[in-house]
């Protein structure tokens, strides 16, 4: 057997390490992407559970070396000149403490602390008042301070959602709230800990910049085609600098939308950019299952819309074909703001599945959610299914103070006192369902 100590190293090698190390790192990620992927087709009922479990291995284990990274670098600080945690803080890290089994010295060493800390809490830990050491996160009696822990529980259970979302679906379940209102919240401190960065809202679509108006549902719709990543970018250290946009490395997606209602009529999920043909199929299935089609179409230019053989289609079953203006702003926004929504609310909130049917199980979870259970600025805090059906499902408003006087209309019912409850697309955290009920 050959010593590897005989093979010379190449010329240079000293001043390209670094580089062939980013190389040899990229290289190792698309070679393990494709393995995944083409585990996630296997039919042998193992196998895809087991590639699965490792790519979560791998995604916890980047996780880990973020953490460390920050770590470090915080390590270096003076504990007394780090910034203090918060009393909620304080009683969610013992609270782990307490369910991880660790010591004194294990909670400050994850936590860049001292091990006097820990015991001072702990000594601390059953002091009563507004300027305790360590508090919980407890409701409060005052009708302003219940809404904002509500309003900051909410934000922290869900996080995509902002000011105006946040305003809306409690409107909904029967709390009305500006959305000012729920901003101004958001900023205090209280017993939930500070919400962080809001999320930008959605806007309605200025009708100067509509090409087409539309009257009623199914009258106009939306059609576009979107890219979405298995992993979070696209770049690699060689040319042309990026993956190839096609499975294992992203999906295409293609959706259709109502523009009068905002519903979502339906998607189709490919490996590759698809084609007119591909196109014209997605919307004979679509017609087909749906029992409707519109009089106008909008999309882009892309090749797929702007081919000979789509727009035939259209003129064959009477659809106007319009095509947004390149380079004007506005003038393909709603379907857009949709995949800009789905991306920020579903797919950069999970792992992107690599199989064909975990990608359409997600993707029908989020488009349920988003068409019964969203609320849209753009609808004036409707759901898109209340608009294309034109019945409007509004929870009866709750008032919790005794002596406030209620309603003549009898939409109004007083209650002693009141509990948010949080339900689950599917179980998936970010598609939330929030409902306001009498507490027990």
């Amino acid at each position: 057997m050959a010593r590897c100590d005989r093979f010379p190293l190449p010329k240079g090698w000293p001043r390209t390490i670094k580089s062939s190390v980013l190389h040899a790192v990229s290289l190792a990620s698309a070679a393990m992407t494709t393995a995944w992927a083409r585990a996630a087709r296997n039919r042998r009922p193992r196998v895809q559970p087991l590639a699965e479990l490792e790519r979560a291995n791998s995604e916890i284990a980047l996780l880990k070396e973020e953490l460390r990274i920050k770590d470090t670098r915080w390590s270096r600080v003076p504990p007394r000149r780090r910034p203090y945690y918060s009393p909620i803080q304080r009683m969610r890290i013992l609270r782990l403490k307490a369910a991880r089994s660790w010591s004194s010295a294990q909670t400050a060493e994850i936590f860049l602390i001292t091990e006097e800390t820990i015991a001072s809490w702990l000594r601390r830990i059953d002091e009563e008042g507004e300027h305790a050491l360590v508090q919980t996160p407890e409701p409060v009696n005052r009708l302003p301070a219940f809404v904002g822990y509500l309003v900051r529980w909410l934000k922290s259970m869900c996080p995509q959602m902002g000011k105006v979302r946040i305003a809306q679906v409690l409107a909904r379940a029967g709390l009305q709230l500006g959305a000012t209102t729920v901003g101004r919240m958001l900023r205090e401190t209280g017993p939930i800990d500070e919400p962080g960065e809001l999320v930008g809202t959605e806007e309605a679509l200025p009708a100067s910049l509509r090409a087409v108006k539309a009257n009623y549902p199914d009258h106009v719709w939306h059609v576009d085609l979107t890219v979405i990543p298995t992993a979070p970018g696209f770049w690699v250290p060689w040319m042309p600098f990026s993956k190839l946009q096609r499975w294992p490395f992203s999906w295409w997606v293609a959706v259709a939308i109502d523009q009068f209602s905002r519903r979502v009529k339906g998607f189709a999920l490919f490996t590759t950019m698809p084609a007119s043909s591909d196109i014209c199929e997605f919307f004979d299935r679509l017609t087909e299952r749906t029992g409707s089609k519109p009089r106008h179409v909008i999309t882009d230019k892309g090749r797929q819309f702007f081919s000979e053989e789509f727009k035939s289609w259209c003129r064959e079953r009477g659809i106007g074909l319009r095509f947004g203006a390149v380079g004007q702003q506005g003038s393909v926004a709603v379907i857009e703001r949709f995949f800009r929504s789905m991306k920020d609310e579903c797919t950069r909130q999970i792992s992107v599945p690599l199989g064909v049917l975990a990608m359409r199980r997600e993707l029908a979870s989020y488009v349920i959610w988003h068409n019964e259970h969203r609320p849209h600025q753009a609808l004036d805090g409707k759901t898109p299914a209340e608009v294309h059906v034109g019945v409007v499902t509004v929870a009866k408003s709750f008032e919790p103070r005794g002596r406030w006087p209620l309603s003549d209309d009898g939409e109004c019912e007083r209650v002693g006192r009141l509990s948010l409850e949080l339900k689950f697309i599917d179980g998936k955290r970010h598609l939330p369902i929030v409902e306001l009920k009498r507490a027990a």
